[in-house]
């Protein structure tokens, strides 16, 4: 027994993160990459983005918190020991900034049931406070059969 394709479409969300700035920075140290736009205030104020502003990989953070809910969901029933992160991938709108309040949903957007595993996507759409979508992010699990 598989992962059943009646799920497609099922939602996850609303969930909010208010980004700042310190956390820009941590996560911007812990990837190594501390490029100035990310981690230096004076460097930043002078840009053309007039700030400090959000690697493009920080997605993983406001849109990564809707696998939670996804992995727990008890309809779904995965099997934890046999679930690896296949890939993600990410569709960027617009830039992130601290005071940003971000709010993603998504919802299983396909199941594919082959002989040995099971594929599931889950998207997760990203948007600021103002409504616009910051990020599309496509996270697909893969679901080994005992």
């Amino acid at each position: 027994m598989g992962v059943d394709r009646k799920f497609i479409g099922k939602r996850y969300g609303p969930m909010t993160y208010e980004v700042c700035k310190e956390k820009i920075k941590e996560y911007a140290r812990a990837i190594k990459n501390e490029d100035p736009h990310y981690v230096d205030d004076e460097f930043a104020a002078r840009s053309k983005y007039g700030g400090i502003i959000a690697p493009p990989t920080f997605a993983v953070i406001y849109s990564g918190q809707l696998a939670m809910p996804f992995f727990m969901d008890p309809e779904l029933n995965l099997d934890f020991a046999m679930l690896v992160h296949g890939e993600q991938e990410f569709q960027f709108h617009e830039i992130v900034r601290p005071g940003d309040v971000i709010t993603t949903e998504g919802n299983i957007s396909n199941i594919e049931n082959k002989e040995k595993v099971d594929v599931v996507t889950l998207d997760a759409y990203s948007r600021n406070q103002e409504g616009r979508l910051v990020c599309k992010a496509i996270y697909t699990f893969v679901i080994r059969k005992r």
